[in-house]
């Protein structure tokens, strides 16, 4: 058996949401560099006075801006980011089974993309990861451990990849624009299309991916281990002995 066994009880609310706001930050710590290089990739051409610095690919990204930028240039806006995490996650990720349970039978302008994005995300990844995992162990394939964690996350990141890419884009693009570029989102995304044509959409897809996906696996995992520790030691408190 590969991590902690699962625990006996179900694990509670508070170290569901406890342990996904951990979990979520160790992620975001491990992949932010990604994810920055994934923006600039992204938005590379918007702006005439950044056209001097041209970034080739994921790699070449990360190197550019060590170089021209230094190290602590691919970790800009980490606080933000684990404040986020700590908060958001938490909701999101620890509420997921009681909201669940509770739907089946036993049981401001710039603001907009962001939320359309995150919404989309959010299903994509949530559900695509519960439902490869109850898949995994329904057919027996894989036990409920690491190596089940590992597939439904990979999976997971992947889906919600090709899913949130074309709203991930235009929320980069018009969040990043100067004032006065586009009017709105659709119209980001009409003239996106027009200008670029529908690949334009998934611009930037490698470093998503790796963003995403690796933020999925490093998640998940920490999750499913953390719910796990946090309840061993719950028990251990309420214990007589």
């Amino acid at each position: 058996m590969v991590g902690l066994n699962p625990s006996e009880v179900p694990p509670t609310t508070i170290v569901k949401c406890l342990g996904a706001g951990i979990a979520a930050c160790i992620a975001d710590l491990l992949t932010f560099p990604l994810d920055t290089a994934k923006v600039r990739l992204q938005i590379q051409g918007e702006s005439p006075a950044a056209q001097s610095v041209q970034y080739r690919g994921v790699l070449g990204t990360v190197l550019t801006l060590v170089r021209t930028e230094g190290p602590r240039s691919l970790y800009s806006g980490l606080v933000a980011g684990l404040q986020r995490q700590m908060s958001f996650a938490s909701i999101r990720i620890g509420l997921y089974d009681s909201v669940k349970q509770f739907y089946t039978p036993d049981g401001a302008d710039r603001i907009f993309p962001n939320i359309t994005r995150n919404a989309i995300v959010n299903c994509a990844e949530m559900v695509t990861y519960d439902i490869i995992k109850e898949k995994l162990l329904e057919s027996h394939l894989l036990n409920d451990n690491f190596p089940c964690h590992f597939v439904s996350a990979f999976g997971a990141g992947f889906c919600a990849t090709v899913v949130a890419s074309p709203v991930d884009v235009v929320k980069t693009r018009y969040m990043n624009a100067p004032p006065g570029r586009y009017r709105s989102p659709l119209h980001c995304m009409l003239k996106m299309v027009a200008q670029e044509g529908l690949t334009a959409f998934y611009k930037g897809f490698t470093p998503s991916f790796l963003r995403l996906g690796s933020w999925n696996v490093m998640m998940f995992v920490t999750y499913e281990q953390l719910k796990r520790a946090l309840m061993k030691v719950q028990m251990l408190r309420e214990s007589p002995f």
